[in-house]
């Protein structure tokens, strides 16, 4: 009985849209390196020619073979009439769709760098005819979408494109993983009479954007206190240059410089004044992510781990706080370690996030060797796994011993019973994460 059930947690967690795409490679260069070999060389003209049919002409083409059963025998009926008359339009629509072509017109896809999973996205397709004969009848499609993907409306049309006009029309899609994603090429084509067939397509450029998981609602975090001077703070979009408290005024000194001078001061006590400043004060936090799942093997467990992290990015963000490094496994990404005015502080973090994959055990030296370099200006680590073990405790000692604050948060399966973890480690279910919960950190 519990062998039985065991097989049904397994089917039940197998994903049949990822398998239905196994054979399709997800990354562009290795799509692109299908159709350069020889099997993808030679299923290439068989594909173009599937292409030049629309969904009316597939129908047709649907209704055409069952006719070739019924209308075999042709001595007893006249469904072979039927039959000729589908082929005959099906035919007929093929060879006018060669001389039905797109000529003159370039077109551009522009997408969002970053949308969160399961949100629309928005492809805008702009079209500009330099020709000098107007098109009608004029068709979008976008590509074949990987597993995770889906259309949420029809593709767009657009009735007619003037010479040296410029047009733009908008392709809508859900993605339900997180993850970098690259697209192939749009296609613009006309369509011949009746609408079965449309002729040889115009193509854009591939595209690429970001899904990033689901930002986990963290109503409070317990950090550590320990601040470190940090030269030039961070900047703002309402300063330039370096960022500075001020700390009052004093009389003016020579050298100083003239634009600190305040002017309400001077009057007031009849002498130069001028302000004085101090640097800010703030703390520059390093978040590490264990990708070792293999204590909690379902995939949601580490997309709560990833939305976890997420949040506390975000969270982190609103304080004087910056997630300066992202550390997976052992492999180390530096993070708005230079933020111009007006940077974007969680973008670059979402998109890191967002490429997790389950991976092997944290090693702790890997993550020590890391983080060395950045020891003097990082006021803690936040350690994320889902399974804590004794290896998370002592690499939390190791980062204390560099003066790193350390904090570890785990996230678990929430089907299987609560793991017995000390008390310096917080632990959440990884259903209440995903929900969006507020999670008290």
């Amino acid at each position: 009985m519990r062998r039985r059930r065991l097989a049904l947690d397994a089917l039940a967690d197998l994903d049949f849209a990822r398998l239905n795409h196994v054979l399709i490679p997800s990354r562009a260069e290795d799509r692109e390196r299908l159709r350069r070999s020889r099997t993808g060389r030679a299923i290439l003209p068989l594909f173009r020619v599937y292409e030049r049919f629309t969904l009316d002409g597939q129908l047709t083409a649907a209704l055409a073979l069952a006719a070739t059963v019924v209308s075999l025998d042709i001595d007893r009926g006249e469904a072979h009439l039927v039959w000729a008359a589908l082929v005959g339009a099906l035919g007929c629509s093929l060879v006018a769709s060669a001389f039905t072509r797109v000529r003159g017109v370039t077109v551009q896809v522009s997408v969002p760098p970053r949308v969160g999973v399961g949100e629309e996205v928005a492809f805008a397709i702009t079209m500009h005819h330099e020709g000098d004969r107007a098109h009608t009848g004029l068709r979008v499609d976008g590509p074949f979408l990987p597993w995770d993907g889906a259309w949420t409306a029809e593709p767009p049309s657009l009735p007619r494109l003037r010479p040296g006009a410029q047009e733009t029309v908008t392709c809508h899609a859900r993605f339900r993983a997180r993850g970098e994603h690259h697209l192939d090429p749009f296609r613009v084509s006309a369509l011949v009479p009746f609408g079965l067939c449309q002729g040889p397509a115009v193509y854009s450029p591939g595209c690429r954007f970001v899904v990033v998981p689901p930002v986990a609602r963290v109503a409070s975090i317990r950090t550590p206190t320990l601040a470190r001077h940090q030269p030039g703070g961070v900047p703002r979009v309402t300063s330039t240059g370096e960022s500075f408290d001020l700390r009052g005024v004093r009389p003016y000194r020579p050298g100083d410089p003239i634009r600190d001078l305040h002017a309400r001061s001077w009057a007031r006590t009849g002498f130069p004044v001028v302000r004085e400043y101090q640097q800010e004060y703030f703390r520059r936090v390093a978040i590490v992510v264990d990708p070792d799942t293999s204590g909690a093997p379902h995939a949601t467990v580490l997309d709560a781990l990833v939305s976890l992290a997420a949040g506390l990015a975000s969270s982190l963000g609103r304080d004087d706080t910056l997630v300066d490094l992202v550390i997976v496994g052992g492999r180390l990404h530096e993070l708005n370690a230079h933020g111009g005015p007006g940077a974007d502080l969680l973008g670059p973090t979402l998109d890191v996030l967002a490429c997790v994959d389950a991976g092997p055990p944290l090693d702790p030296d890997a993550v020590l060797a890391a983080l060395g370099p950045h020891a003097g200006r990082l006021s803690a680590a936040l350690v994320l796994t889902v399974s804590p073990s004794e290896t998370h405790r002592a690499l939390g000692a190791r980062l204390r011993a560099l003066g790193i604050a350390s904090r570890t948060l785990a996230v678990y399966d929430a089907r299987k019973a609560r793991p017995d973890g000390a008390d310096d480690v917080a632990l959440f279910p990884h259903d209440a994460v995903l929900r969006g919960d507020a999670v008290h950190a």
